[in-house]
């Protein structure tokens, strides 16, 4: 079998897994359409390293876990004491093929991901708030490397899907899941905008994080997050925020924070105006944060620029470009 025909079956068998529970669900409909889509992006469009990242998920060893922890602040799959130090050493060389890793951190068989982001802290400030997820069905959109997703599922979830259009994103997923086969957490390389209109029949939650801010359009993707909601459904909304009343937007004129794709950055007023014009109802704000450089910073794992380098070093509450630096807000609501 040639490795082309291997990496195409490893991938068309982890989709597999994921038909066969969205079938157990209300949302079974949704296999009809799926498959298609997933076959377009993942073996129809070009990607330069996408035949890299395959070789690498099929070389990642054979070892069985001897523990899951979903509920920790890292994600923990196995212990040290699960294979040798030669196989640990191996899987560490083939994880950081997908270096940078931005959104965790993982314990993989004593291997500390230590990502960019503690995603945890966000987890934690948020977690307090949701509606309990126990056997619900969960979407994550603009779920990075799906560490949010295992969390999830350590609260309770029946099922967690997450939705990035990143293929890099998913290999980093599928790496993790080689070591939880059978969990039913599942990606989808897809944008918000390809999620059908689910008639109000659709997730129990969907969460976005971290999207918003980089659509050209925030109501359409608040909309999207809407239809994707059953009727009663919770969304939890994650976004940069700036300080103002109900008639504050920032939009910057060039970069924010390095980024080139930051749009609309809206007050927290503004935003509940926004939700609430769009059909959620007790929509309210349950965190602001600041970002510090302890929760988005380089690491081994990510060896790049980070936030100490966005910020102006003369004064720390201001982007290099001048604007506020990145403070970050958590509503909540349902969908009407």
């Amino acid at each position: 079998m040639s490795m082309e025909t291997q990496t195409r079956h490893l991938l068309e068998q982890r989709f597999a897994t994921l038909y066969a529970d969205l079938a157990r669900t209300r949302l079974a409909d949704w296999c009809a359409s799926l498959p298609p889509q997933l076959a377009q992006v993942c073996f129809n469009t070009p990607h330069g390293k996408r035949e890299l990242w395959l070789e690498t998920l099929l070389a990642l060893p054979e070892i069985q876990p001897s523990c899951c922890d979903f509920n920790a602040a890292r994600v923990v799959l196995g212990r040290a004491e699960d294979c040798d130090a030669a196989t640990r050493q191996r899987l560490q060389q083939l994880l950081e093929v997908f270096i940078p890793w931005r959104k965790g951190p993982f314990e993989l068989f004593g291997i500390v991901i230590d990502t960019e982001w503690r995603s945890d802290w966000k987890w934690a400030r948020l977690a307090p708030y949701l509606e309990p997820l126990s056997g619900r069905l969960v979407l994550d959109v603009g779920c990075g490397s799906g560490y949010h997703l295992w969390r999830m599922l350590g609260a309770g979830a029946q099922q967690v899907i997450g939705v990035d259009p990143s293929l890099f994103f998913m290999m980093q997923f599928h790496a993790v899941k080689t070591y939880a086969p059978d969990a039913c957490a599942h990606f989808l390389p897809l944008r918000s905008e390809d999620l059908p209109d689910f008639g109000g029949t659709g997730f129990d939650t969907v969460f976005s994080m971290g999207v918003l801010y980089h659509r050209r359009s925030p109501l359409y993707h608040l909309q999207e997050l809407h239809a994707a909601l059953r009727q009663g459904g919770q969304l939890v909304l994650e976004t940069l925020v700036v300080d103002g009343d109900v008639q504050t937007l920032l939009m910057p004129a060039g970069r924010y924070g390095k980024m080139r794709n930051v749009w609309f950055i809206p007050s927290v007023p503004m935003l509940l105006l926004w939700l609430r014009r769009l059909g959620f109802v007790e929509v309210r704000c349950v965190d602001v944060t600041r970002t510090s450089v302890a929760e988005q910073r380089a690491t081994a794992w990510m060896r790049f620029e980070s936030l100490a380098d966005f910020l102006d070093p003369e004064d720390t509450g201001r982007t290099l470009e001048g604007h506020p630096a990145p403070v970050r807000a958590i509503i909540t609501a349902n969908r009407g």
